[in-house]
């Protein structure tokens, strides 16, 4: 793999990992409600996530994926309904009176558990793999290694995008200081999430 492909593969890659989403959603969220740090450990479990869908996805599993239109719609199925799960709980969350008590006590397990779960409920996710590594293999060289750099620079790029959009988050929680402006807030998240929630309710194959 030359530096000019790399050159390539790096801008076009951060755009992706900064495009709005249900996990950078989360992120925001988690920062507002449980600090920066919380935040960027729990997008562990998303990364954890993707780092099995590029395995997938190098090994040619995903094809199946192309395949059953029964299992697309089982994963979908199931990452839409979490989300909309997630909506609901973030909908009915009690804002609190400082930033102490802003959200009930959760654990690092349970968030990063989120992250994996949202970003394993998306099969468009490792569709997305197949379609946007392979433009950057190049089939002379060996396939695994130029995976594995791929990978391995989109899990880095990843994680930035994570630490972004918590710092994102700690931003509006300092805006959002009072009680009322926590409520608008995460109503408003819960209402995007659900929407994301619809949305791959509705999303189909390409």
């Amino acid at each position: 793999m030359d530096y000019a492909t790399l050159a390539l593969f790096i801008p076009a890659c951060f755009a992706l990992n900064m495009a709005p989403g249900p996990n950078n959603l989360l992120s925001v969220s988690n920062a507002t409600r449980y600090g920066f740090r919380r935040a960027c450990l729990a997008g562990v479990g998303r990364l954890i996530a993707f780092a099995g869908m590029i395995a997938l996805a190098s090994a040619g599993l995903a094809v199946v994926l192309h395949t059953s239109e029964l299992l697309f719609y089982v994963i979908k199925t199931l990452g839409a309904a979490y989300l909309l799960y997630l909506a609901f709980q973030l909908w009915r969350a009690a804002p609190g009176g400082n930033a102490e008590t802003a959200a009930p006590a959760v654990s690092l397990l349970q968030l990063a558990r989120q992250e994996f779960l949202v970003a394993a409920g998306n099969p468009k996710a490792i569709l997305i793999f197949t379609a946007f590594l392979p433009q950057f293999v190049d089939p002379s060289r060996p396939m695994t290694l130029q995976f594995t750099v791929l990978g391995a620079l989109f899990l880095v790029l990843e994680m930035a995008a994570i630490a972004i959009y918590a710092w994102m988050g700690t931003k509006l929680r300092r805006w959002f200081a009072q009680p009322r402006g926590k409520r608008i807030f995460n109503r408003a998240c819960a209402g995007l999430l659900a929407s994301a929630g619809v949305g791959l309710m509705l999303s189909r194959r390409t």
